[in-house]
């Protein structure tokens, strides 16, 4: 990865340390009690080779934990690792009194759990960090039947913003001259378009049509944080099978190639979930790609529309007032086995299920006033334009289940970016081309009253 010696280094003593950890396996003769004892006195160190064998023999015990023993460290992190609420009071009195910013400091520490300052020093041997990104995918899996462990969930987020700000971020082309380790990760890590062996990978980076970057961390060595599959092309693509074919190049010559296709992006780690990396890494990637191939006029992706197919059945399977009868009744015909492979039938549903998308993408919103769609709040809130709605963009067996076969573009504009971005943050504007627009206004005719969330 065209590390210095010392970069080397350091990620070797990381990935060894932390493996030691990972391979200590499930004890049941560990408790959480111990580990509660070793972080106590963790927090009571003063030294630091002392604080990093401490913080190390802490992150050993966890590592050795059952499930139900981690269970009971983090209910025990949200109560007594919590802030002291008299010290809160004591604080917060004497600011009142004094409105003086050394007592504000002071009240900004009293508000701070114990809890924060122990991820910071379990944080301190090397690969501390990644221990704590698996120590918080576990949280995320023990939270979700257990509310009162979003505290905890909190100051991760806090601290991991903190850790994995851009400023740390390492931008690196996958090629196949990429050590086998990471390109092994890139297979297991791909979420969007399954990677079926070597063959295909070596594919998917294929110099002639073909880009993939990837951002890492110094902390957590060779472990990708996220990456972006690109295909090289001429004009923007509306299927994805064309691209994932492993006897298809859309272009012999990188430099004929006039759009960059963003088609897949895969979150690596997930006890980062939450934490924004995606919009950094298009845009960097944008300017990675212009200035290799200063042909490329245009940057788009093709992207899936999960959770669309569940919102068009509760559309018209659920209720008879919230769909005109007409279209109701075509929508019936994606009960039938192969419907997409019947021209005359997929032109009718086409006329149906495209404005309907468009409503959809357009119009249906989270509680929080955003777009319902997750690909949709992820692209509009990087400053991209809602540009086409691609019908039959995938048949696969997926493609179909969640969204009918619908893929979409959205266009990254670079003059328009961060225009886009501050008009959808501020007042959840939603940038899209005129078609899409008309698409959305015919929906009016297939839809009554009002529709589903």
């Amino acid at each position: 990865m065209n590390m210095s010696f010392l970069q080397e280094l350091f990620s070797t003593i990381t990935q060894r340390d932390a493996l030691l950890r990972r391979r200590a396996g499930v004890d049941t003769h560990v408790s959480h009690r111990q580990l509660i004892a070793a972080c106590e006195a963790l927090l009571a160190s003063d030294g630091e080779a002392s604080s990093i064998a401490l913080a190390s023999r802490a992150l050993e015990i966890y590592a050795r934990l059952a499930s139900e023993e981690k269970q009971h460290f983090f209910e025990l992190l949200a109560t007594d690792f919590s802030a002291d609420p008299e010290h809160i009071d004591q604080a917060y009195a004497a600011y009142r009194e004094s409105r003086e910013n050394q007592d504000l400091n002071t009240l900004f520490d009293a508000c701070e759990p114990r809890r924060q300052e122990l991820l910071r020093r379990l944080n301190l041997p090397s690969g501390g960090t990644h221990d704590l990104v698996d120590m918080r995918e576990d949280l995320l899996a023990l939270m979700r039947d257990r509310p009162r462990l979003k505290a905890i969930d909190a100051d991760f987020a806090h601290l991991f913003g903190s850790w994995f700000n851009r400023g740390f971020l390492v931008l690196k082309r996958i090629d196949w001259n990429t050590p086998a380790v990471i390109l092994e990760k890139i297979i297991r890590y791909e979420a969007v378009h399954e990677i079926r062996d070597w063959d295909d990978l070596r594919r998917r980076l294929d110099a002639r049509d073909r880009r993939c970057f990837a951002f890492f961390h110094p902390a957590i060595g060779d472990e990708p944080l996220i990456f972006v599959e690109v295909a090289l092309c001429q004009g923007l693509p509306d299927q994805i099978q064309a691209i994932l074919a492993s006897d298809h190049y859309e272009i012999d010559d990188p430099d004929a190639a006039d759009t960059a296709a963003f088609f897949g992006i895969s979150n690596c780690q997930t006890g980062l979930r939450g934490i924004s990396f995606g919009n950094f890494l298009i845009k960097q990637v944008v300017q990675e790609l212009k200035q290799e191939l200063p042909s490329l006029r245009h940057f788009v992706t093709l992207s899936p529309v999960p959770g669309f197919r569940e919102w068009l059945d509760a559309l018209y399977k659920n209720s008879d007032d919230l769909l005109e009868a007409d279209a109701a009744k075509t929508l019936e015909h994606l009960e039938a086995p192969d419907w997409q492979e019947d021209p005359a039938l997929t032109e009718q549903l086409k006329s149906v299920i495209k404005p309907l998308a468009a409503h959809y993408l357009l119009k249906e919103k989270n509680a929080q006033g955003l777009p319902l769609n997750p690909v949709s709040r992820f692209h509009l809130g990087n400053g991209a334009q809602l540009h086409r709605i691609n019908w039959l963009g995938d048949v696969s067996a997926k493609g179909l289940r969640q969204a009918t076969g619908l893929m979409v573009n959205y266009l990254y504009v670079l003059d328009d970016i961060e225009r886009n971005h501050e008009r959808y943050t501020t007042n959840a504007t939603i940038a899209c081309s005129s078609n899409v627009r008309d698409l959305g206004k015919r929906a009016r005719k297939l839809l009554k009253g009002e529709t589903v969330k």
